[in-house]
């Protein structure tokens, strides 16, 4: 028993090491990404007209935070992504179950599914706005087009390539749709769920930016397009630096999810 219990904490030991070992390494690279994009910047193996520069990035949003609209910005966008991430969750989660329930269904809105999934939202912009009018409800709209049907693909997915023995042997003992589904296929479909989250974020992401730039007047899309528009290159990158950021403590947080349950599994 001591053994194992020796073995056992060797082995978490080692996954902590490890982790550590990604995550310094993930600073690492971008560190010297900031590091060369600087240094070529002032040295002109790159035009910082076009490419801009960390320290010019940094002075514009130092500049967009004293002009008080940097927060403003940020939170907008935060909003509309935070609203479309849950809605789409809760739209494909739903959805994913009554395929898997009734597979008659299925086979006949599967390709439909598909369809929809393929159709460039984009060229739907000026139809969204019609439909919905230029306001927050379209980008959310947009994000929901580009998100829902890809989530809802990838959660079935998960959904029917649960061990079948496992439905079969709870069906011998007389279980519901709802307990097989809650002690067998939701458990087993955790690590895919996860794994589809993390797309969905970009996902949301896409479709939030891509609804600001065609409606919005305020946002991190507005200032991509303000700064395009006016040629300040600097703002649209700071825009695009700021999205990253966004991006990856979106997907940080459910990373720690995952990470989490792992330890408990462990």
């Amino acid at each position: 028993m001591n053994n194992c219990s020796h073995e056992h904490k060797l082995y978490l030991k080692k996954l902590r090491k490890e982790k550590r070992f990604i995550f310094l390494f993930r600073i690492s690279i971008i560190i010297l990404f900031i590091i060369l994009w600087e240094v070529f910047s002032r040295l002109g193996i790159i035009n910082s007209f076009l490419f801009s520069s960390p320290s010019k990035i940094f002075k514009t949003t130092i500049e967009l935070i004293e002009s008080g609209t940097f927060f403003k910005h940020i939170m907008i966008t935060l909003l509309e992504i935070i609203i479309s991430f849950c809605l789409s969750n809760i739209i494909s989660f739903f959805m994913s179950i009554l395929l898997l329930w009734n597979n008659t269904f299925y086979k006949i809105i599967d390709p439909y599914i598909t369809i929809l999934n393929s159709l460039p939202k984009v060229a739907l912009g000026p139809l969204i706005i019609i439909w919905v009018g230029a306001s927050m409800n379209s980008i959310i709209f947009m994000a929901l087009l580009i998100s829902v049907f890809v989530t809802i693909i990838n959660i079935y997915n998960g959904f029917n390539s649960v061990n079948k023995n496992y439905i079969i042997m709870l069906k011998s003992f007389g279980a519901s749709k709802f307990k097989i589904f809650s002690k067998a296929i939701l458990p087993c479909s955790f690590y895919n769920i996860i794994s589809t989250e993390k797309v969905n974020i970009s996902m949301n992401l896409i479709g939030v930016i891509m609804g600001e730039l065609l409606v919005s007047k305020s946002g991190i899309g507005y200032l991509i397009m303000y700064g395009s528009q006016v040629f300040n290159i600097d703002l649209v990158i700071t825009g695009v630096t700021i999205l990253g950021f966004i991006s990856y403590c979106m997907y940080f947080i459910i990373d720690k999810i995952e990470s989490k349950n792992l330890e408990k599994f462990l």
